[in-house]
């Protein structure tokens, strides 16, 4: 069983950072597609930033390109979001994803999530 527990969310002021992480237990990396998913009040889960299984290819939601990095440290079995130049329209619950095949709004794995509140 495959165990996401992420940290690093908080309340930031519009065009400040916040970096996500994601401790991965119960599986390595190189197994599954990593990525992140956000929902916000009232609106249905979204795709957020993806990493493949080798680490080398990386995607995003159009909107996030460009502001956020997603990476991994295989040592460590951690995922992590760097979100820079953050938006109130940002503000959601992110959750750590896990998934063998394919990153969807539907993954096999996700963790509890992390808040993620942005003021202008």
């Amino acid at each position: 069983q495959v165990t996401l527990v992420e940290s690093g969310g908080g309340t930031v002021q519009a065009g400040g950072s916040l970096k996500l992480s994601c401790v991965v237990s119960g599986g390595a990396l190189s197994n599954y597609v990593m990525g992140w998913i956000r929902q916000a009040p009232g609106k249905e889960r979204r795709f957020v930033a993806a990493i493949s299984k080798n680490g080398e290819n990386t995607y995003y939601y159009d909107p996030e390109e460009g502001r956020f990095t997603i990476s991994r440290d295989s040592a460590k079995n951690t995922v992590y979001l760097q979100m820079n130049n953050l938006q109130p329209e940002d503000t959601a619950v992110y959750h750590c994803a896990a998934d063998s095949a394919l990153m969807t709004t539907n993954p096999d794995f996700w963790g509890q999530g992390t808040q993620v509140s942005v003021f202008s």
